[in-house]
């Protein structure tokens, strides 16, 4: 087992449908989606610091296997996070970084910021 096997969490995508609100708008809900393991890691480099004082959110490299392909836009939780409205939205394509396909390491990695689902959005 890799160490970045080892660190490995469960996660499960939310998953996003509207649904007509009766009054000829939507409603946008976000219920589980599919399960999948990744390494969150908060980026705590200098320039990561810099930046967060200069008003930019806390940025997190997610880790995942090259089956987990997560895209620009996802929005994913941790299971083991208490508050349901906690989740993260990934902000790079999950295509762009991946291990070689000669390497034995079975990884691909993403950008996330912390991100709550709105009270409106989370199903009941």
């Amino acid at each position: 087992m890799q160490l970045f096997e080892a660190m490995m969490e469960d996660c499960e995508l939310m998953d996003l449908t509207s649904a007509p609100d009766g009054e000829g708008g939507f409603l946008n809900k976000r219920t589980p989606g599919a399960p999948f393991k990744a390494a969150v890691k908060l980026d705590s480099s200098t320039l990561a610091k810099i930046a967060e004082k200069d008003g930019v959110e806390s940025l997190y490299t997610i880790t995942t296997g090259k089956k987990s392909v997560l895209k620009n836009g996802f929005v994913f939780r941790r299971k083991k996070d208490e508050d349901p409205h906690d989740a993260f939205m990934v902000t790079s394509d999950g295509t762009d970084n991946q291990a070689p396909d000669v390497s034995t390491l079975d990884l691909r990695q993403v950008s996330a910021k912390k991100w709550r689902i709105p009270n409106n959005e989370l199903q009941e």
